[in-house]
């Protein structure tokens, strides 16, 4: 059996391995030290921001990024149902409750016409949101421009869920810099890893501050340790960030090998009735982390499980976009505003692996597999 084929799988080299041992052996083992300072400093020059906070994942930086915004019990959160449950779970755990927004079909990110029509519909029953959580699907940035309109026009602050976007960009403006506040994740499979972890980025000085403060068990400036706040061991380690400054060092040539192999998803796909690259028509300002395809199989004669299938047959990853909040059982009684298009995708997206990592080889073993199916199915 050939060696397993991911999705996205972390891009580790020499560089990685010299930050990592240089931490180690300057002492820093510890959570916190030089290597996390630097890597805050180095992110938050590149998305141009005045603060960022090294966290333990994507997912603490949204619960604190909610907490410095000051949700809490009760509040209502609107946020996008195409996305990974950690966006939904983190508003659930400050005692909030998220009401679900569904996409626009090109990018799989929150349409701005059903947030505004959804803010209309609480006004008019005398409800009202607290915030808005818009989240950057596989790479594509939301439409800021309109959604930060939309929420100052209600008085709202936006957290934008850029876990998945390190290195695009929308209006001209870095993912990570939009909003009050902005949360990235390094998880293992995202577009740079540091194993686990996340980061906070804001201008807000007293967000940056707060979510520093609360991060770290919320200890007081005393000789003992003092605790007037509910805190979380929510930081980074040295050694992750210390990987994290190697990662973000290498960003620029990790987007490149991305950006190549949807190209040649492209190449491969251009020539088969009912399948679309999703969001391919316009992704120059993406950081291709995933991607995905769209099937028509009233068209094709053939669904996305067929060639998943196919694929795994050769030890091959794929999987479905991401399966619809609104759709999941634990949040069955949530309030949404759906028009079907999310689980449109759903059921007809497949994403294929998009790694830097991938060697030529499996590139074209994975090519290969998805051609001899398509001939197969012609």
């Amino acid at each position: 059996m050939n060696d397993r084929i991911y999705l996205s799988s972390p891009d580790i080299g020499e560089r990685e391995e010299e930050y990592v041992l240089t931490a180690m052996r300057s002492g820093w083992i510890a959570p916190l030290g030089p290597d996390v300072d630097a890597f805050e400093a180095e992110l938050a020059e590149r998305i141009g921001v005045r603060h960022a906070i090294a966290v333990s994942s994507g997912t603490a930086g949204l619960h604190l990024g909610l907490l410095g915004l000051g949700i809490g019990q009760g509040d209502l959160v609107l946020t996008s149902t195409m996305t990974f449950t950690a966006t939904a779970n983190a508003i659930v755990y400050t005692g909030a409750e998220p009401y679900f927004i569904d996409c626009d079909p090109e990018t799989g990110n929150m349409d701005p016409a059903l947030l505004r029509e959804t803010l209309e519909r609480l006004a008019q029953i005398g409800e009202s949101a607290a915030a808005i959580v818009p989240v950057d699907l596989f790479g594509k940035t939301a439409n800021y421009g309109e959604i930060c309109a939309i929420a100052d026009q209600y008085g709202l602050p936006v957290l934008s869920d850029a876990a998945e976007s390190l290195g695009a960009s929308h209006d001209g403006r870095p993912a990570g810099s939009h909003g009050r506040a902005a949360v990235i994740s390094f998880n293992g499979n995202k577009i740079m890893t540091t194993s686990g972890g996340g980061m906070v980025l804001t201008d807000d000085a007293d967000l940056a501050a707060q979510t520093r403060y609360l991060a770290t068990q919320a200890r007081q400036p005393t000789r003992h340790y003092e605790h007037t706040d509910i805190g979380y061991n929510y930081r980074l380690s040295n050694l992750l960030a210390a990987l994290g400054r190697a990662q973000l060092s290498r960003l620029s040539e990790m987007i490149i090998r991305r950006r190549q192999m949807r190209q040649r998803y492209k190449d491969l796909f251009a020539a088969a009735e009912g399948v679309e690259i999703f969001g391919g028509a316009n992704d120059d300002n993406d950081n291709f982390w995933l991607t995905s395809i769209v099937v028509d199989s009233t068209r094709t004669g053939w669904c996305p499980d067929d060639l998943s299938a196919a694929l795994h047959r050769q030890n091959i990853e794929s999987r479905p976009m991401w399966k619809p909040m609104h759709l999941q059982p634990v949040f069955a009684k949530a309030q949404a505003n759906t028009n079907g298009t999310s689980e449109r995708l759903f059921e007809m997206g497949l994403t294929l692996p998009s790694g830097s990592a991938l060697r030529e080889c499996e590139i074209e073993r994975v090519l290969a597999c998805a051609r001899a199916f398509l001939e197969e199915r012609a």
